[in-house]
């Protein structure tokens, strides 16, 4: 295979092959430092001195970080695609009509550029955390806030201070919170609550990698947290999960991947199970884009690596399967070398694109018959407009990914970037972005749109909503994002989003919504499709309701790793029916009952205990 020289930030970086390669890196071991139990979130000292972290991390962000890259060729273009597949370009906005939002309240006001916000939903809570300002904690329901903002370092001892590039999962198996964030000296901090409640206490780990963990981003397996980040040698890390929540001494896995694309600011992102988690020993696969114009054998397309963890050996090994391209149609991946890419109105500066990397998350679903992957990263449409493209990729042969459905959403000359996209019970998926203009009053603002799973392929299909319409510029630097984070609420159907839009300085937003299904608007979708499981006598009752599925579906008992333990094929009658799965074998523990119907985009996923 051909190969192709870069110039990159001033350095000389030679690109290694493309083509299907085994990794042949060898695993290494990081045994993380247990901080023990930290004071009850609540009870730590209130956060002050948010102005002090702002140059901090500006500067840091700025001019350590995630560098400004040059690209130069020493290859052929590879083909005849370049720009933007007209084919692929949604042009006119979706019709259908959206419900309004369920939440829409204030998160924190970046207290750096960029504020980095992160957040997701529990049972009863949302939390939110931003680059250099506190860790809150909302009542999800009327956006209360349940605490006085609290310093998310201090939950380890010593104390870290605020230091970057935080993530915050709600991990609904486990039904625990995972907080990280980015340290001096390589520190990757993970806290896991002890608890479901967000206010209370927390195991605390430290694990230090060999080069720093910039713009680390987190995804939920079966087998392990699984954290990729922007390093100067690609890394994959895959955190013990299971000891992590019991505060025991937990392990980390590092293994070096080779990516085939440009050295530089790069971060591809690891499956994040949404819905029900994989079967035990199921591998994750990990995905990037990769543009034709970067040479060296690359075509428009997605690559992706699959990662297999085995913790039962004295020393644990992390192995990686070749890389595989899936091709889609061209698009153009490009970006301004400054980062100056998104217009505004009344300024000639412009706001970072974040090109070059597919934007948080990469959700993962299972469904009955086939699996998926939402993903979604910016492209340039013109001089002055930048929009995002998204897939959805689908497993319908075990370890094999291929392209459902593909599209890019410029439905008028507005930019909308720093998207974020997932997939909800029935197959529905939303995309969440920031929008903006160079038009008189179009400031940085949030919004999103959706589409149903048995719409055409390829279109958001729902009229877009603006939720926070922004009301300032920024000229003192061009950093915003540098992501936003699309999260579902437990109850599989309620997408919640926070996003970063311009007021006097970066703000955040957090909202919540449903996309209407077709059956009505009318109708709650709380009640339809309704599943609840409940240990009984003896066994584990699952009862089913308004069930809009017609024919044989599929009800399956999984344990907290993914490992199936029975299952069965149920008819409703008028909509309903009632089954039971033995416990007399059972140990006590949380377990996932999943309803779903065989090829279709149906599923429900309820968490039951026995005790």
């Amino acid at each position: 295979m051909k190969k192709a020289t870069f110039l990159i930030a001033g350095l000389i970086i030679t690109q290694g092959l493309w083509a299907q390669e085994q990794m042949s890196s060898e695993s290494q071991v990081i045994y993380g430092v247990y901080n023990g139990i930290s004071k009850p979130m609540r009870d730590l000292p209130d956060f002050e001195g948010e102005k002090e972290h702002l140059y901090e991390m500006t500067e840091s962000k700025d001019k350590v970080h995630r560098q400004p890259q040059i690209f130069q060729f020493t290859a052929e273009k590879d083909g005849a695609a370049y720009g933007n597949d007209p084919s692929s370009l949604q042009t006119k906005m979706g019709t259908r009509a959206m419900l309004p939002t369920l939440s829409s309240f204030a998160g924190q006001n970046g207290g750096g550029y960029p504020p980095d916000p992160s957040g997701a939903a529990g049972p009863n809570h949302y939390v939110q955390a931003v680059n250099a300002t506190p860790f809150k904690v909302f009542n999800k329901s009327t956006g209360a806030q349940l605490m006085a903002p609290k310093n998310i370092g201090t939950l380890w001892s010593p104390a870290t201070g605020n230091m970057g590039d935080p993530i915050i999962m709600y991990d609904k198996y486990a039904d625990r919170w995972f907080v990280s964030q980015f340290g001096a000296s390589n520190s990757i901090y993970i806290a896991i609550s002890t608890t479901p409640d967000p206010t209370g206490t927390y195991h605390t780990y430290t694990f230090t990698s060999s080069q720093f963990p910039d713009y680390l981003k987190f995804s939920i397996w079966g087998d392990g947290y699984y954290m990729t980040s922007n390093q100067s040698t690609d890394k994959l890390f895959v955190f013990e999960r299971d000891k992590m929540l019991l505060g025991q001494t937990a392990r980390s896995v590092v293994a070096n991947f080779t990516t085939g694309t440009v050295t530089g600011f790069f971060c591809p992102l690891a499956a994040d199970a949404d819905g029900g988690l994989p079967p035990a020993g199921t591998a994750c696969p990990f995905f990037w884009y990769t543009e034709n114009s970067w040479g060296g054998g690359n075509v428009d397309g997605i690559k992706y690596i699959k990662a297999t963890v085995n913790w039962t050996p004295t020393t644990p090994t992390l192995t990686m399967s070749a890389t595989t391209t899936i091709p889609t149609a061209a698009f153009d991946g490009t970006y301004d070398p400054s980062w100056n890419d998104i217009v505004q109105p009344g300024t000639t500066a412009k706001l970072d694109g974040i090109g070059g990397v597919p934007t948080y998350r990469a959700q993962y679903r299972r469904w009955s018959g086939y699996n998926t992957v939402v993903l979604n990263w910016g492209v340039k449409i013109s001089s002055t407009q930048r929009s995002i493209k998204w897939v959805e990729l689908r497993e319908t042969t075990p370890g094999t990914w291929t392209l459902y459905q593909e599209g890019t959403y410029t439905p008028d000359t507005k930019s909308r970037w720093v998207g974020s996209i997932a997939m909800d019970d029935n197959g529905s998926i939303a995309l969440c972005y920031a929008r903006s203009s160079s038009t008189t009053g179009d400031f940085p603002s949030l919004g999103f749109t959706g589409r149903l799973a048995s719409d055409p392929l390829g279109q958001m299909t729902f009229a877009e909503t603006m939720v926070k319409m922004g009301t300032g510029i920024q000229t003192s630097n061009n950093r915003f994002g540098d992501y936003s984070q699309t999260s579902m609420d437990p109850d599989g159907i309620t997408f919640w989003h926070t996003g970063e839009y311009l007021g006097s300085g970066p703000r955040t937003w957090i909202y919540s919504f449903q996309l209407p299904l077709p059956t009505g608007v009318e109708e709650s979708q709380n009640e339809i499709n309704n599943v609840t499981a409940f240990q009984s006598v003896g066994g584990i009752t699952v009862n089913a309701k308004n069930i809009k599925e017609e024919g044989e579906l599929v009800v399956d008992l999984f344990d907290i790793t993914g490992k199936q333990i029975d299952g069965k094929q149920i008819v409703a009658n008028a909509g309903s029916f009632e089954t039971s799965f033995s416990t007399s074998n059972l140990a006590s523990g949380t377990y996932l009952v999943r309803v779903g119907k065989m090829n279709t985009s149906f599923q429900k996923v309820v968490k039951v205990v026995v005790k």
